[in-house]
């Protein structure tokens, strides 16, 4: 299912603002500096589509891209950036707990996270929060070019291991790279079927 055309649709700061709930809805989010936006410009073929900045956090507001006309696909404030303010880090955990309880068509979110890092309490804790309020989530491996299949292995089994201490199954995992490709069809053919189920109920 290749992206025929992915637009900006809008952006702001209030969960309230977002675009109606007319179309089936995609969260991406992740720690700052996990190569969000490079991911979504890859899974979209747009190479400038998601901005990407040497400065990590970059990401402040909800954007809304509507992708092929049929689907949206959102590009989420980072969580856990250091460098800022107490303040602004409240008040960008309020917006992304805003957001993610208050979408009826958001059918998932795809949660980043860097496969050279071992699996770390900030993100183990995000997912944690959203299968206590019930809301779908996979997990998206990114930067897997930069290791060699055994460490990607291991960093895969060392997440289903930490998962298992509190999960009974652990959530799908997607591996990819925004420099070779990798996992862009997988997404794709995961989201296509929730679409069309989508499309189904609101019939």
């Amino acid at each position: 299912m290749p992206v025929k055309q992915a637009e900006f649709f809008v952006s702001n700061s209030d969960p309230a603002k977002c675009p109606k709930p007319d179309r089936p809805e995609y969260a991406f989010i992740g720690r700052s500096n996990v190569g969000k936006s490079s991911l979504i410009n890859m899974l979209t073929s747009r190479s400038t589509l998601a901005k990407i900045s040497g400065k990590p956090g970059k990401t402040q507001l909800i954007n809304h891209f509507i992708i092929d006309n049929e689907w949206y696909l959102v590009d989420l404030p980072g969580y856990g950036y250091a460098q800022v303010s107490k303040t602004d880090r409240e008040k960008f955990a309020a917006l992304i707990d805003g957001y993610l309880t208050s979408r009826p068509n958001l059918l998932c979110t795809f949660v980043l996270v860097d496969s050279r890092i071992e699996p770390q309490k900030l993100d183990l804790d995000f997912m944690y929060n959203l299968g206590e309020k019930g809301l779908p989530f996979v997990v998206v491996f990114t930067k897997t070019e930069k290791l060699g299949p055994t460490k990607l292995q291991a960093t895969l089994d060392a997440y289903r291991a930490r998962l298992l201490e509190t999960w009974e199954e652990v959530p799908e995992f997607f591996v990819t790279s925004a420099i070779t490709a990798a996992g862009r069809e997988d997404i794709l053919a995961f989201i296509r079927p929730l679409n069309q189920a989508y499309k189904s109920e609101e019939k």
